[in-house]
């Protein structure tokens, strides 16, 4: 991952100095960095990046038939739905990860019934393991769809969170490295602003179109879906004057 270079700025001037500068520039524009008059600063611009993969899959098989007799179109596919049905909760998934829609209607001089069943998975595995099992076991009047990766919200606040607590903590390490640098002892942090956030998709070069989503490996496929926030922050952070150090000593 490539490392962004740190923004410092450091104000070390004494109280009297300070005051003196604060109270001549008092009447123009305020920094949008500025701090409270007197404060002697370090003001450190640090990012960080979090990747993470998709956590959920959503897998549809259809099943369809067509036949003369209405019965039969239902019976043909509805015996196959039962099968996939029972699969799937002998793989313990929920009942409430599984939804079912059907589909009945005349077609010329035949009756035509599909049924479509969509599972929700969070164990990648089960669902691999229902693909195969699907494909060995039905004929190919049922099409197995590729799975669609993605991200509940959830997940998505956390990855947002991460990266940004990430950020922080590195300006915290790059603000105390400085610190250390000009024999300064770094205090408590005065401003914390999340400045800039931006959010991408995909670790690799496949580009997941309709056409090649099938010949994609599923891991080809969770990285297409994997999400990737980056969080540059700005921290402001207090510089101890000796007098505090020591009164805390």
């Amino acid at each position: 991952m490539a490392i962004t270079p740190a923004q410092v700025f450091a104000s070390l001037l004494s109280d009297q100095e300070k005051s003196k500068r604060c109270r001549s520039e008092y009447r123009g524009a305020q920094s949008p960095h500025s701090s409270p008059a007197g404060e002697r600063e370090v003001q450190v611009s640090a990012s960080a990046e979090v990747t993470a993969p998709p956590n959920r899959a959503r897998l549809c098989v259809l099943v369809g038939s067509r036949k003369e007799a209405a019965a039969a179109a239902k019976s043909s596919v509805n015996r196959r739905l039962d099968y996939i049905l029972q699969s799937v909760r002998a793989h313990g998934v929920r009942e409430d990860s599984v939804t079912v829609t059907k589909d009945f209607r005349r077609v010329e001089n035949a009756y035509q019934m599909e049924a479509e069943v969509c599972v929700i998975f969070s164990d990648f595995g089960k669902m691999e393991n229902l693909c195969n099992l699907f494909v060995e076991k039905l004929d190919s009047s049922v099409v197995v769809g590729s799975p669609q990766f993605y991200h509940t919200t959830e997940a998505v606040e956390t990855i947002r969170r991460q990266a940004c607590l990430r950020a922080v903590a590195n300006s915290r390490r790059k603000a105390f490295e400085v610190c250390r640098l000009l024999g300064q002892t770094l205090g408590r942090p005065l401003i914390v602003r999340e400045e800039e956030t931006k959010e991408s998709d995909g670790l690799t070069s496949e580009t997941a179109t309709p056409d090649n989503m099938r010949s994609l490996t599923i891991q080809q496929q969770i990285n297409n879906a994997s999400m990737t926030v980056c969080s540059k922050v700005f921290v402001t952070f207090e510089l101890k004057s000796k007098d505090n150090l020591k009164r805390n000593n």
